[in-house]
């Protein structure tokens, strides 16, 4: 793998970097924050005209036409002012699947809308992420006609209360195997959302679907071959919160070293002790591993390799290191860290948020067990 990133890739983040920077101070945030819908839509409508919400959207659709690599450091840079945007929701969970599992009609009718702002997506996968083989909990009943219709209740959805449309993962009991991922619009009849705010202060509602009707043009694949299209999802939505979380732990390190260089004790910077080097240096490292982790994860992704392995390696260090990194740069703080309206508070509690999104450090480790043991059978199994 090539670490560098191309001129394009660095031309996109210095384009959101400056956009965040200048959108997405403190007080921004938490004017934002003190809204019903904690969505900061004058920042929204600057990353569309920047082009940047078409990301992945491919060109024929209004997009820019790259991969989650770019999306993630789109994400990066969110990450690092903790800006209030569904981002992450619309451009990852929704859009990047559109483009790789959608139909050139579901395309057309919807990428145009994702690239200029108009229309924000989510998907509904904690509990999808939370099972052993990313088997959904909701179901979907086939009805004569092809329609389908979906019950089930769903946690702690991104951003759903903003989004559109909401892709769900379906379990389909007459399909051995099968799985439908719908999209469904949550204003439609059967849909209830009941509000959730998270520990970063963002609202992820839970989803109560009551035989929502789905019509056929409505789903990204037969049953057949949805249980696929779902661990893929669940691929990039992890990776994409590692960036997230890169962004996040880079900046409150950032941030740290400022505040441990300029803050006197006895004389002299706080940061020229032993105790709070050590710290810094841990951290450091800490953040590094994401880094090359994350990189690695969404690279596998866009050049079509295997990523599973790559993916939950990536998590868990952004899970486990992450939080670490965040406990760390609010400890360098001394009291200030301690009080929840300093913006170094809201860094940690961006990184303990991400930390547990879509199954946390242990989890992690017992899926990647899983997979090492899975791939040693098959090799035992092919052996002369």
């Amino acid at each position: 793998m090539n670490f560098a990133f191309s001129e394009e890739q660095r031309a996109v983040s210095e384009a959101a970097a400056a956009i965040f920077a200048g959108m997405a101070g403190p007080e921004r945030v938490t004017a934002v924050e003190r809204t019903a819908d904690r969505v900061d839509e004058e920042l929204w409508a600057a990353l569309a005209r920047a082009h940047l919400l078409g990301l992945v959207v491919p060109q024929e659709h209004g997009g820019v036409g790259l991969g989650l690599t770019e999306a993630c450091l789109l994400l990066e840079q969110q990450g690092r002012q903790v800006a209030p945007v569904p981002l992450w929701a619309t451009i990852v969970l929704g859009a990047f699947a559109l483009t790789r599992f959608g139909n050139s009609h579901q395309q057309s009718r919807l990428l145009p809308a994702v690239a200029s702002g108009r229309l924000r997506m989510s998907a509904a996968l904690t509990e999808v992420a939370a099972s052993p083989r990313h088997r959904p909990t909701a179901t979907a009943v086939h009805e004569p006609g092809g329609a389908w219709r979906l019950s089930g209740r769903l946690q702690a959805v991104p951003q759903a209360h903003v989004a559109d449309l909401v892709l769900v993962p379906a379990h389909c009991p007459s399909v051995a195997g099968g799985v439908v991922v719908a999209m469904v619009d949550p204003s439609s009849s059967g849909v209830t959302l009941e509000r959730a705010v998270t520990t970063d202060r963002q609202v992820h509602p839970h989803l109560e679907l009551d035989g929502v009707r789905i019509d056929p043009d409505d789903t990204l694949a037969p049953p057949q071959g949805g249980a696929a299209i779902v661990s893929r999802m669940v691929e990039s939505a992890v990776t994409g919160l590692c960036a997230l979380q890169l962004g996040v732990i880079g900046e409150a390190l950032a941030r740290a070293a400022a505040y441990t260089n300029e803050r006197q004790q006895f004389g002299r910077p706080l940061s020229s002790f032993q105790g709070a080097k050590l710290r810094a240096a841990d951290a450091y490292i800490d953040t590094e591993a994401i880094g090359v982790t994350t990189w690695q994860a969404a690279w596998r992704i866009d050049t079509g390799r295997p990523a599973a392995q790559a993916v939950a390696i990536a998590k868990w260090w952004a899970s486990e290191a992450g939080q670490r990194v965040v406990h760390t740069t609010q400890h360098l703080h001394g009291g200030l860290g301690a009080d929840v309206s300093y913006p170094i508070h809201r860094y940690f509690l961006w990184g303990k948020q991400i930390e547990l999104m879509l199954e946390g450090p242990d989890a992690q480790l017992s899926r990647l067990g899983d997979l090492v043991a899975e791939e040693l059978r098959e090799a035992s199994a092919v052996a002369p």
